[in-house]
């Protein structure tokens, strides 16, 4: 039997262990782990979750990608129309790591009651559209169906239906103004509301109506082949830059490409610093966790200043008895990161299932504090804060080869 370790565990299965001077400091060391556990755990998964369902909303509304004409504008509205007779359309095949093309306008317009108006912008889309997004969005009806002919049904934010005071069935007049001639009386088409939808980006919610988009061809006099734009979904992510060159290499010369991330710089870069929170908040709570384990250590060695002298009487080399004390700090390293892995995961799967602690939809995008778990990185963190703290300890227990044997055994 290794000698360090079975020496090691008598030294915690030692009762009179539990209850000595140590037993405070070792405690305190304890929770410092388990506290900076929990807050490191939180602190990821908050602001990993934040990150992505503020990403995939925004996507929602606009694709990964974006090909549209270079001499359209930066305006909500589409400028020139796209043919849709293209070699990438209906499939990018061209590329790999497409999930999905969809052709889609844009176009400006107001909303007008007996009582009220309101100003929007109605998004045309046509049967290829992926509705995946907006089935989770949906509170209320149906989502529309525009494979087919012509229709007026469209998909209304919560918070336009309750302005405006909505409900799925009601019919109303959206007005748009003449490209060709704004001086003549705007056009007006009447919608019918078959569904209703809270994406929880107010942003968007305030602004977004989801029509058929043979009606916006028709408003703007494009042929029932032209479009506004193309929206690209990707299967990964995280390769968005490296498929943005592609998709631009792939296309005519006469169409831009742009990401996501290019047209809502702002938001995006806002989100990246969710990154640095999280590296903050790991280095201060490793290094809090780690101090107080340096301290439970040498109160340990001081406690068990005889012992060491006897194992340096009998023969026992320095690095030897480091391991034993370098084996009960490993113990008491994993006892705090047992109990933080159980409260920390604790608290985020509740949140994660019963969303007890909500957020402000105008400041965060987000209606409630969105948890992203996933096992790689709960495991890496556990072993980095492991070695982290195990290797902090190494120096302290170089103490213990300043001991001198004769000394340590009258040590009181």
């Amino acid at each position: 039997m290794n000698f360090e370790y079975f020496t090691a565990k008598r030294i915690i299965d030692n009762k009179t262990y539990k209850s000595s001077v140590s037993a405070p400091i070792i405690k305190i060391g304890i929770t410092a782990i388990a506290i900076g556990v929990v807050v490191m755990l939180i602190s990821i998964a908050t602001g990993i979750g934040l990150q992505h369902k503020i990403r995939d909303k925004v996507s929602a509304f606009n694709g990964h990608l974006i090909i549209s004409n270079f001499d359209s504008n930066n305006s909500q509205e589409s400028g020139a129309p796209v043919s849709m007779e293209q070699d990438f359309y209906p499939e990018f095949s061209s590329v790999s790591g497409i999930k999905h093309i969809q052709a889609v306008a844009t176009k400006l317009g107001v909303i007008r009651t007996e009582t009220d108006f309101e100003a929007v912008i109605v998004k045309g889309v046509g049967g290829d559209y992926d509705w995946s997004y907006f089935k989770e969005f949906l509170v209320d009806g149906d989502l529309p169906d525009y494979s087919g002919k012509m229709n007026e049904d469209v998909l209304i934010s919560e918070y336009l239906a309750n302005r405006m005071h909505f409900k799925v069935g009601d019919k109303f007049i959206t007005m748009f103004r003449r490209e060709d001639d704004p001086n003549k009386p705007p056009r007006m088409i009447s919608y019918n509301i078959v569904g209703i939808y809270n994406s929880g980006f107010s942003d968007f919610d305030k602004t977004y109506i989801i029509g058929d988009l043979k009606h916006l061809q028709r408003i703007n006099k494009w042929g029932e082949n032209q479009a506004g734009n193309f929206e690209i979904f990707l299967d990964d992510y995280s390769q968005i830059n490296d498929k943005l060159i592609e998709v631009y290499q792939n296309t005519p010369s006469q169409l831009n490409s742009y990401s996501v991330e290019e047209k809502y710089a702002s938001i995006f870069e806002w989100i990246k610093i969710f990154e640095n929170n999280i590296y903050g908040i790991i280095g201060v709570m490793i290094l809090v966790a780690g101090i107080n384990m340096i301290t439970a250590l040498l109160v340990l060695i001081l406690e068990r200043t005889q012992m060491i002298g006897v194992f340096k009487a009998l023969g026992s080399n320095n690095w030897s008895i480091r391991k034993i004390f370098l084996y009960n700090a490993s113990y008491l390293i994993l006892l705090g990161l047992f109990w933080g892995n159980v409260i920390g995961l604790g608290l985020l799967f509740a949140q994660k299932y019963f969303k007890f602690i909500p957020l402000n939809p105008e400041v965060y995008y987000v209606t409630e504090v969105p948890i992203y778990l996933n096992l790689s990185y709960i495991l890496l963190l556990n072993l980095g804060t492991f070695l982290m703290c195990l290797i902090m300890l190494l120096v302290p227990s170089y103490l213990i080869s300043k001991i001198s044997p004769v000394k340590a055994m009258r040590f009181e």
